[in-house]
């Protein structure tokens, strides 16, 4: 007899988990699941071991540590031009996946209609889920050598029950990342119909070449409707941390935190004085990290370019799109697990993140967020394997 509830029942063992324990069993690179290989600022790291030592180890307060809700209204406003009051505006949250699904439990009602880009971060469908709402997925459309949301397939989705549409910019797990006039359309199609934006901007920094990052909030007619979720996890280099963070109206946000407060009540109390200081101090160890992020994209784009895929053109995030189609493959699942044991290497297959696979079936994710070292170890095992 299955005892999970039947809204969970679909959720199995996540991909990455998956992938991790054949990279595990394989001693494989894993290039599959999105976390980096080195730390953050050592200014960072030295203020969470003198938090630690200074006594900073209990409960803090319930919307966060005052100092790092006051830096991340500070981030807000000197990187985008939106004012939020940090005292009632700016929440935070143990990682920005509770984040969202404190969004999503809080302003969501049963039955209500969620619309998600597909493929989308598999998260955004659990929490769908737990709110006993309804997903509807739309396939980002095909944009030159990348994707970009399909306007009026979003329009055409919407019905009298859709509550929300959950946006990802820099997008996981294409690498894509949404041009402005798209996201202002978008936006005039969620003011059009008064709906709610859960804005997912966690890799807010890690754009490329000539890419830039639209915080949506700051569209016209958007500050009031919009939820908008990041972390220290991709920015500093610290997704063990777990410190997210929600900005949005105080109305939408005191709804997320009914949510999150019987989730996780609090976050680690240390980490929040680092971060706070990272965000205030460590925009220039940021940008010299982007840079080294976008000389790990060039050379694993040139090396699977070589062996034989496809590659698409990764604008943001940690990841490339390639397809295997090239290479004789037909099913990303496939392909998946067995290259762990072939090449030494683990990715992700792209159409478990997606309602329509067979969209998705050619296509494998690859994460570039690893120290040059051991990328280069990775191309020499994909040429190796791979290579003609």
């Amino acid at each position: 007899m299955n005892q999970v509830v039947k809204r969970l029942q679909p959720f199995t063992e996540t991909i990455f988990a998956t992938m991790t324990a054949r990279a595990v069993a394989h001693r494989a690179i894993n290039l599959g699941q999105g976390f980096p290989d080195s730390d953050g600022p050592s200014s960072m790291l030295d203020t969470a071991v003198a938090q630690i030592r200074a006594g900073s180890n209990q409960y803090g307060p319930g919307r966060g540590e005052s100092r790092l809700r006051e830096a991340i209204a500070r981030q807000r406003s000197r990187r985008y031009g939106i004012d939020y009051d940090p005292a009632s505006e700016v929440l935070v949250t143990v990682g920005a996946t509770e984040a969202i699904t404190a969004t999503v439990l809080g302003l969501v009602e049963p039955g209500s209609e969620v619309i998600l880009l597909e493929p989308y971060y598999d998260a955004y469908a659990a929490a769908i889920a737990l709110a006993d709402a309804v997903r509807i997925p739309v396939p980002l459309k095909t944009s030159g050598n990348s994707w970009a949301p399909d306007i009026a397939a979003i329009r055409s989705a919407i019905t009298e029950k859709t509550s929300m549409i959950i946006l990802n910019s820099p997008h996981n797990p294409t690498g894509s990342v949404f041009g402005a006039a798209d996201l202002a359309e978008l936006a005039e199609v969620v003011v059009e119909h008064d709906l709610l934006l859960l804005s997912d901007e966690v890799y807010e920094y890690l754009t490329f070449d000539a890419s830039t990052h639209t915080a949506m909030a700051m569209l016209p007619g958007m500050r009031e409707r919009t939820v908008t979720v990041s972390s220290a996890a991709k920015t500093f280099n610290a997704t063990g941390w777990k410190t997210g963070w929600a900005l949005a109206p105080a109305p939408l946000l005191d709804a997320v935190l009914k949510a999150k407060q019987f989730m996780s009540y609090v976050g680690a109390t240390p980490f929040q004085a680092a971060v706070a200081h990272a965000l205030d101090a460590e925009e220039s160890w940021v940008t010299e990290m982007v840079s080294g992020l976008q000389r790990e994209r060039d050379l694993l784009r040139e090396v699977l370019l070589e062996v034989g895929f496809e590659v698409a053109a990764s604008q943001g995030t940690y990841f490339l799109i390639a397809d295997i189609s090239p290479l004789g493959y037909e099913d990303g699942v496939e392909f998946c697990l067995q290259l762990p044991e072939k090449a030494g290497v683990a990715a992700i297959p792209v159409q478990v993140f997606t309602d329509y696979p067979e969209l998705w079936q050619t296509k494998v994710r690859f994460a570039f967020c690893k120290q040059p070292a051991t990328m280069a170890e990775a191309a020499k095992r994909l040429r190796e394997a791979l290579g003609s």
